[in-house]
Formats: structure tokens, C-alpha cells, sequence
């Protein structure tokens, strides 16, 4: 369904207030819309849970917030002009949507899987005034992505939660293992946490990604 920028699915909160939290999910390269929100019920009662459908088509119900290029060494570049772009299409979705529900616009929190944890970073320093908690799995912080003034706005308000597998084949841990220190020096919040997995979400970092969002 969508009049708004980007397609999505909604679940509506289950505990009706004046005005809900929202998790908005950024899906990871490849993906749709269906694939987080199929925890979508796990989540806390009191949230809109809305997760959106990445804008670049690859086919067959596979979508992209930015396109990954290799060369003929088969190195990997990403279009960081489409990155960009999709940072700001979510910005401005979330604008869209807390116009059109009864959303608290001072508690939004962004789920991000993959490329999805990338734009999360991307938005979440790129507009802090708009986000108040990032989960970001299996991603890392691609500064090309970010706005180029970025460092000039306000960051304090903001909290991340970060998890990584320590056998992803699809993004080293090693590029993860950066975010710490890169948010440490930004003074925000920021816990970082590794799992014994690949590229994927387990059951234990559910649990704890859960309960870091409900304390």
C-alpha cells in the first residue's frame, strides 16, 4: 500500500496511545519488504511497526536502497549517489508517515539488516533531530553516505545498538568493528555486540536487541 514515497506493510500497535512510537525496518541489498517484517509481532505492543520497500528494482521481488557495481576483478563499488538519495527518500517518508498516522515523531526507531543497517547510520547522523534509536544489524558506517555537514548537528540524543556476525561472508566484521569507535568519537550512545553467526539475525540477538529496545 502506498500513496507515500516508498511502498510498505504496517503493523499497527497493538496498545492504542495519543500517539505511538514507530520502528520504521530498512530491509537489506536484495530483499523486500516481507523479509524483517516477518518479526514484525515480536516487536513491543505499543509500535506502529512499518517496514519499507527499498526503491531500485532488481527484479523478481528483489529491491535495493543503492546499487553494488563490481569490477572485472570483481571488487565492489557502491553507487553512493543512489545511497544518498534513498537516505533522504527515507527522511522524507518519515515525514510522510507521522503526518499520516498518529505517530510520536520524538520516538523513532530504525531497524536496519545490511544495507539497510548502512542507510540507517546514514539517516539516523545525517538527521538525528528526526531519530532517537538506531538498531543496526549486520551493517557498517559508510561515510560517503552520510551528509557532508553531518558533524555540525546535534548527535546527543541519539542511541545505537549494533550486532555483527563474526562469520559474515557478505560484510567483514572487521568493517563493523569500526562503528564503536567511530560513534565513541561522536560521543553517542552506542553499544556494539558480535554473534557466532553469519549474515543473518539469530534468535539471541532478537532477544537482545528487544530487550535493549524496551529498557
Amino acid at each position: 500500500m502506498s500513496t507515500l514515497s516508498l511502498d510498505y506493510l504496517i503493523r499497527e500497535p497493538k496498545i492504542k496511545l495519543a500517539k505511538n512510537p514507530l520502528i520504521l525496518l530498512l530491509h537489506g541489498y536484495g530483499s523486500n519488504e516481507q523479509d524483517l517484517f516477518s518479526f514484525a509481532d515480536e516487536l513491543p505492543d505499543e509500535y506502529y511497526v512499518i517496514s519499507a520497500r527499498a526503491p531500485y528494482d532488481l527484479q523478481y521481488g528483489s529491491y535495493a536502497w543503492y546499487a553494488i557495481n563490481f569490477d572485472a576483478n570483481q571488487n565492489k563499488f557502491s553507487d553512493n549517489e543512489q545511497a544518498k538519495s534513498s537516505r533522504d527518500l527515507i527522511a522524507r517518508f518519515l515525514e510522510e508517515l507521522i503526518a499520516n498516522f498518529p505517530i510520536d515523531a520524538n520516538d523513532v526507531t530504525l531497524i536496519g539488516f545490511s544495507q539497510g543497517a548502512i542507510l540507517s547510520y546514514a539517516v539516523a547522523l545525517s538527521y538525528p533531530e528526526k531519530i532517537k534509536n538506531v538498531i543496526a544489524l549486520s551493517g557498517h558506517i559508510s561515510e560517503p553516505a552520510l551528509d557532508e555537514n553531518y558533524l555540525k548537528n546535534d548527535l546527543s540524543k541519539l542511541k545505537i545498538f549494533a550486532s555483527h556476525g563474526t562469520v559474515d561472508q557478505v560484510i567483514p566484521v572487521d568493517w563493523a568493528r569500526k562503528t564503536k569507535p567511530f560513534l565513541d568519537k561522536l560521543g553517542i550512545d552506542s553499544i556494539y555486540k558480535e554473534y557466532p553467526i553469519g549474515h543473518g539475525i539469530s534468535p539471541q540477538l532478537f532477544h537482545d536487541f528487544k530487550k535493549w529496545l524496551t529498557e
